[in-house]
């Protein structure tokens, strides 16, 4: 080769030199490896609770409240008024009580047994929202709460037996031995509010038995009292207050102001509050939304205010009349004339050692027969409004009107307000006149007004008001001859005579008339008519004894009983037929 191309050969080698140096080196090549996991991350949208709406308790039951008015009973019905329906037509009724007490007590036929703590979980038994259903259990308490919580949820046309089975009872209806056979499902249940549902379920099924259903009897009561120091709430109404009394400490907060009133309870709900009502229906609905409403012990005085005082327990403001007036006519004296003088006692006692002298009479009576020397006059009607004219409690008062009847009603009345040495003028101005003893023409010298006595003021009212409304026409009396032609037209009442057997034996009677000796009447009343409506009239031998047995009926209630003027001595006289 020469050496030209020797040059030319390494110049080429040379430049190629210089141009890869200048060059990018290529990497060297990496081994395949399976790519790494990506890591998502997701965001996630906030989770959104919807509450459900709390309750308003205070609303729902303001709505309940006012279905449930005192015109319509507070939502309950009668022993009498169920007794009707029955005898029309089947009513769907409820007994909430516990097995057993169906079993001891028996049941009203046909009922279905749903005890209290489980009504709400077996509505499937019961009819539709809009028919009648009656709840009752023993004394009122619980059928009320179940009565409450149905409506609550929407059935329309619930109600309480007013007194349970226990009033019932007491009006001599039946109750069915044993158990109800088990209810069964009748329809399908219609829940509106679940949240309402489940509270309401929630409180009546977990009522403690053991505890009473947070009720406590009258037998416990005062030693309940005692320990607890309760607040004590009557939630009857005013005029109830007024007219049956009240338990002493006792808070009045009627019914139907009771949820606007709540101010009126202690600010602390922990602490224990006593609810009392007549019977405890409308103490167990207002226990039932304040234990609802947060406040912790609340218990309900089963039997209300009738239960206390069946118990004997002591009332404010309340006199137990019917047993007031038994213990005066079992205690009247044979031996003093039942609390009477006759005429020619009297008129020894004038010529000795003068007695105050009470003529009962109207004034236009004395103007026209006469009265005794030394008589005052105060009318019957307006006697007890004039305590400050008598004498001293203990002074000797003898009472005079025509007969003994309205004297009789002066002397039981006066010795009831405390009055010791009262007896009536035996048959009266008619009887002094008769005896052809001196009576006194004109108008007597006008009483002379002083001190009036203190008085047991519940008496004095009651008593008052019952001479203040003696009829006008025989204040509460017939005469003979009316009594007689009653009879005669075949309107015949009870005849109800009140002598001694001896007096029957001696004098005879009316025919059909029952012998019950006024000392005896008050163990005796099962010979007395079971309906209080109807006649009666009370005989005796001049009207003494008959006007005091008059006072004690009425006292029980019975609406229709009058006196016969004179009694049997005024029969005899008229020559109307006796039977001996």
């Amino acid at each position: 080769m020469s050496k030209k191309v020797h040059f030319i050969v390494a110049l080429a080698l040379l430049f190629s030199l210089v141009l890869g140096a200048c060059a990018t080196p290529t990497p060297a090549p990496v081994p395949t490896q399976e790519p790494a996991p990506t890591e998502v991350v997701v965001v996630e949208e906030p989770t959104v609770v919807v509450a459900e709406p709390e309750l308003d308790l205070m609303a729902l039951f303001t709505e309940f409240w006012a279905s449930v008015p005192a015109d319509k009973g507070y939502g309950t019905i009668s022993a009498a008024k169920l007794n009707e329906q029955l005898a029309e037509k089947p009513v769907f009724m409820v007994d909430v009580r516990e097995p057993a007490e169906l079993e001891d007590k028996g049941y009203i036929a046909g009922a279905i047994n749903i005890p209290v703590r489980g009504i709400l979980q077996n509505l499937d038994k019961l009819p539709g929202l809009d028919e009648q259903i009656v709840i009752y259990c023993a004394s009122g308490h619980r059928g009320s709460m179940a009565m409450m919580a149905l409506r609550m949820l929407g059935y329309t046309n619930v109600v309480n037996l007013g007194g349970g089975t226990n009033g019932w009872a007491k009006a001599g209806l039946p109750l069915e031995k044993g158990v109800p056979a088990e209810a069964a499902a009748i329809s399908t249940p219609i829940v509106a509010d679940k949240a309402l549902f489940d509270a309401l379920d929630g409180f009546l099924s977990n009522l403690p038995a053991d505890k009473g259903f947070y009720t406590v009897k009258s037998d416990k009561a005062t030693e309940f009292i005692i320990e607890k120091s309760p607040f004590l709430v009557d939630v009857r109404s005013q005029a109830e207050w007024d007219k049956d009394g009240y338990i002493e400490g006792a808070t009045l907060i009627p019914f139907p102001d009771f949820l606007t009133s709540l101010d009126k309870l202690p600010a602390d709900k922990a602490a224990p509050i006593l609810i009392y009502c007549a019977s405890g229906h409308r103490g167990g609905m207002a226990l039932m939304a304040l234990r609802m409403m947060g406040y912790t012990d609340v218990t309900n005085l089963n039997g209300g205010l009738n239960a206390w005082k069946a118990a004997k327990l002591p009332v404010v403001g309340w006199v137990d009349w019917p047993a007031t007036f038994a213990e005066f006519l079992t205690n009247l004296p044979a031996d003093q004339g039942f609390y009477s003088v006759p005429s020619a006692k009297l008129n020894e006692m004038l010529a000795e050692n003068p007695p105050f002298i009470l003529d009962v009479r109207e004034p236009a009576e004395l103007e026209a027969n006469g009265f005794i020397t030394g008589a005052i006059n105060l009318p019957i009607r307006d006697l007890l409004k004039n305590l400050d004219k008598l004498p001293a409690q203990d002074a000797k008062i003898v009472v005079v009107c025509a007969s003994g009847h309205r004297g009789a009603y002066a002397m039981a009345s006066l010795r009831l307000l405390g009055y010791t040495d009262v007896v009536n003028l035996g048959g009266g101005m008619n009887g002094w006149i008769k005896a052809e003893l001196p009576v006194e023409k004109g108008a007597p010298v006008a009483p002379t007004a002083g001190t009036a006595p203190a008085v047991d003021a519940t008496r004095l009212a009651y008593l008052d008001a019952y001479l203040t409304n003696l009829p006008t026409a025989g204040f509460g009396s017939v005469k003979a001859p009316d009594l007689n032609a009653e009879i005669g037209g075949g309107t015949v009442p009870f005849l109800l005579d009140v002598r001694r057997q001896t007096e029957w034996d001696e004098k005879g009677h009316i025919e059909g008339a029952v012998l019950v000796p006024v000392n005896d009447l008050p163990a005796n009343l099962a010979q007395l008519p079971a309906d209080k409506a109807t006649p009666i009239v009370v005989i005796c031998a001049s009207g003494h004894r008959g006007a005091v047995a008059q006072m004690y009926l009425q006292s029980l209630g019975y609406t229709n009983v009058r006196n016969l003027n004179g009694g049997m001595n005024a029969w005899i006289a008229a020559e109307l037929p006796v039977v001996k």
